[in-house]
């Protein structure tokens, strides 16, 4: 399947709002603390949201040219990090969400977080915006064109290489 311009900015359009959605719920869900529902609702919602964003990058990664001539290698070097990060993200924000709620959820305007669960909530808020930037970044350098044409792609020849990306 080749990726259009049309598909392609779909697909842009699909992964910016999966991002919205994510960073909406991080921030706005603990307005809804009183109705435990309502929060179990929005973390799954989250997750889902999260593991889409990154079933979405990997099938932009999959319609490359890079990937159909078997350069998979080549995609992973360039976005290890990003999938590392979304990885990461995704069992921390689980994490702490199941944990929050477990101990929330007989009296949900009771405040008897641990200090573990602060440790925690703290490492997700400041892994999300890391999150954000390489997931935004991994989406818009997937775009470059070189990734979609027939070039000479040689990983090992450092002629073929500009600016660390292989030409």
């Amino acid at each position: 399947m080749k990726l259009t311009n049309n598909r392609y900015k779909l697909i842009i359009v699909i992964q910016a709002f999966l991002l919205v959605m994510d960073l909406n719920i991080n921030t706005f869900s603990i307005l809804v603390r009183k109705h435990n529902a309502i929060m179990l609702i929005l973390f799954i919602l989250q997750d889902v949201c999260i593991v889409l964003a990154l079933a979405a990058l990997l099938l932009t990664f999959f319609s490359t040219y890079v990937f159909q001539a078997g350069l998979v290698e080549l995609l992973y070097d360039k976005f290890r990090f990003t999938i590392m990060v979304c990885v990461v993200y995704f069992v921390l924000t689980t994490s702490v969400y199941i944990w929050m709620l477990s101990v929330r959820w007989k009296e949900p305007l009771k405040h008897n977080w641990s200090v573990g669960l602060y440790i925690m909530y703290i490492i997700q808020r400041f892994v999300a915006p890391i999150y954000y930037y390489f997931y935004k970044r991994a989406m818009l350098r997937i775009s470059d064109p070189r990734f979609f044409e027939d070039l000479e792609w040689d990983p090992s020849n450092p002629a073929t290489h500009i600016n660390g990306m292989v030409k």
